[in-house]
């Protein structure tokens, strides 16, 4: 039988939080509710989550400092965030705390599932990609999220790790721009595309102490990871 998914739901609407945890247990996914952030902090702690969707405007501890907190105990544990909060600030807040996804409100319940979907199918398809490369001087470990030289080691965030591990999947290749925000922002949208650029511009600043190592705008196409040996 195939294992069930068991959602961490934390939502200071009691009512909206009510229907949320019906339909999702009316889909198959046995759903615990919490109606602010510490409650959701103590039942991850006792429980074995799969997926988490938290709210981010919630009383004693907010979804921001959840998801920080969770963060330190799963690394890997996929998090949607739901909010009224629709402002770009809170939404980069949100993918550098390791989100996978965010959904504004209002929203339908039938995309909150395909969103749901296409997060665990991204975290099935990583159980048999690579983990571990080497670029250059550089150590990269995806799935402690670090990339290293010489003993010195640096912390990325989740958003940096994926995209660097695609563009080591792809090293000395092309990597499509709209491919990487599709397998990462879910979403090949312009903020999304500003946002990675962000992104690429923090990796280079980390390899810019090795000069073989050369991360490239392909203009029109996406960019490209070159490592001259």
């Amino acid at each position: 039988m195939e294992q069930q998914i068991k959602v961490l739901l934390t939502e200071d609407d009691k009512n909206l939080g009510t229907i949320l945890k019906a339909y999702l247990e009316a889909k198959g996914f046995p759903t615990t509710l919490c109606t602010d952030g510490q409650e959701g902090l103590e039942k991850f702690k006792r429980d074995d989550f799969q997926f988490c969707i938290l709210d981010v405007m919630m009383p004693v501890m907010d979804g921001f400092a959840l998801a920080a907190e969770i963060r330190k105990l799963d690394k890997k544990v996929p998090l949607l965030f739901l909010t009224a909060k629709a402002m770009q600030d809170d939404k980069i807040q949100g993918f550098e705390l390791g989100a996978d996804d965010y959904l504004t409100k209002p929203f339908s319940m039938e995309e909150l599932l395909l969103r749901m979907k296409a997060i665990l199918r991204r975290s099935a398809e990583d159980t048999v990609r690579p983990t571990n490369f080497k670029v250059g001087s550089f150590s990269f470990d995806y799935n402690r999220q670090m990339l290293t030289k010489d003993g010195e080691e640096n912390k990325l965030t989740s958003k940096e790790a994926e995209l660097l591990r695609l563009l080591c999947e792809n090293m000395n290749k092309v990597l499509d721009r709209s491919v990487a925000l599709n397998k990462i922002w879910y979403d090949d949208s312009y903020f999304n595309a500003r946002s990675m650029d962000v992104y690429i511009t923090k990796l280079r600043k980390y390899f810019k102490s090795d000069p073989q190592i050369e991360l490239m705008n392909v203009h029109g196409v996406g960019f490209k990871l070159v490592v001259n040996e």
